[in-house]
């Protein structure tokens, strides 16, 4: 894994996308620009300090966004445009992701497994370089990022989901 900057329209997007974020109280997590197939997608993942993001929060974010974009007319190929919630178990992909999360529960999954069989691990977020990323689950390990394929948020209780979901 690799840690990722913003690619020029992903970080033009994201200074438009930003204050229309902050004037609904969002917080602008990610801004992708991806290729899936023959088809273009600009995803902008939010998220909120205090809240789960909502339906309402996207719609909030979605308007005023498309008619920039179409007014401003930023990206020369067609695209489809997705806003949405970072999600509980979002990836952390560029450095402000880590930045963030520092102290936080992730789940990490490597590549190869470790000497001692383990390939996927869960632990406190210690830090993170553009080589390393240290990791504490009872004992601190410090992991080169080439051998990660991913790390993720996994600082929620499963169980209060379930319930939350039931009711």
């Amino acid at each position: 894994m690799k840690i990722k900057k913003f690619g020029s329209t992903e970080a033009n997007i994201y200074e438009i996308v930003r204050p229309i974020a902050e004037e609904n109280g969002l917080i602008v997590w990610d801004v992708r620009f991806e290729k899936e197939g023959a088809m273009w997608y600009l995803r902008v993942l939010l998220d909120h300090a205090e809240r789960a993001v909502n339906i309402a929060d996207c719609e909030a974010v979605t308007r005023p966004l498309n008619k920039i974009l179409d007014d401003t007319d930023p990206i020369p190929q067609t695209y489809t445009l997705e806003v949405g919630s970072a999600g509980l178990e979002r990836e952390l992909i560029r450095e402000t992701h880590f930045d963030a999360c520092e102290g936080s529960k992730v789940r990490v999954r490597l590549i190869r497994p470790l000497e001692d069989g383990t390939k996927e691990l869960t632990g406190t977020l210690i830090s993170c370089d553009r080589e390393n990323v240290t990791v504490d689950d009872g004992t601190q390990r410090t992991l080169p990022l080439a051998g990660v394929a991913f790390v993720r948020l996994a600082d929620f209780d499963e169980e209060e989901i379930r319930k939350a979901v039931k009711e």
